[in-house]
């Protein structure tokens, strides 16, 4: 199972962004993740499409987009507009949430669909065989340099017996405490999908590079 890192772009140094996104693409990186925060369903604000549209000019690398956003099915064109391959969403924030996923694959991105800790993984019984992938959040969404909900590390390994038992071609994804000592538990568990913030990459006592490095050692890659 390949490994792939998605490195979260509200964690770097937002004045020097075209730098630290040439060192991610230097490292390796597999693609730059995208926190969208509207303030409602998440009490934090972050960044829009105009953000996205800029960066993608300078990098060819995919952008793994995750709104954290309440009707998200008003912004979705925007954001793949802007140059995002994949977009996340919580079934939370998605009342219909198969015309949310059809809207997304129709203007041509792939799926990716987001839980929070506390909810179950049945909400995505008559969904799976229609996405990409699931995002596990690790955390309660909403601010980076949290504490892993511990109950998640048992969640991951029961979405990955359902998606083995469906036969189904499903990376999972993980965000929030993706740090060197949790995130070889969170591969072990299932992930193939790696979110990494504070904790790892952009970890405020190391640079990019170092912490690229940490990780991979921790991961044995």
């Amino acid at each position: 199972m390949k490994i792939k890192l998605s490195a979260s772009i509200m964690c770097a140094n937002f004045s020097h962004l075209a730098r630290d996104i040439r060192i991610l693409e230097e490292e390796g990186v597999d693609y730059l993740h995208f926190d969208i925060m509207d303030g409602h369903f998440v009490s934090n604000f972050t960044m829009g499409p105009g953000i996205l549209a800029s960066l993608r000019k300078i990098t060819n690398l995919p952008f793994d987009t995750h709104l954290m956003i309440e009707k998200p099915d008003r912004y979705i064109s925007a954001f793949i507009e802007a140059g995002s391959t994949f977009i996340s969403i919580h079934v939370e924030a998605c009342p219909h949430l198969d015309r949310t996923i059809q809207l997304i694959k129709k203007k041509g991105a792939k799926v990716r669909v987001a839980l929070n800790p506390a909810t179950p993984l049945c909400r995505l019984d008559y969904i799976l065989e229609e996405i990409s992938s699931v995002l596990v959040m690790t955390v309660n969404p909403g601010f980076a340099s949290q504490r892993l909900v511990p109950s998640t590390i048992s969640k991951i390994e029961k979405l990955k017996k359902i998606i083995e038992k469906r036969a189904l071609n499903i990376d999972i994804a993980v965000d929030g405490n993706v740090s060197f000592i949790n995130a070889p538990l969170m591969v072990k568990a299932g992930a193939s999908v790696l979110v990494c913030g504070s904790s790892s990459i952009f970890h405020p006592e190391l640079g990019i590079k170092e912490g690229m490095a940490k990780l991979r050692e921790s991961l044995n890659l």
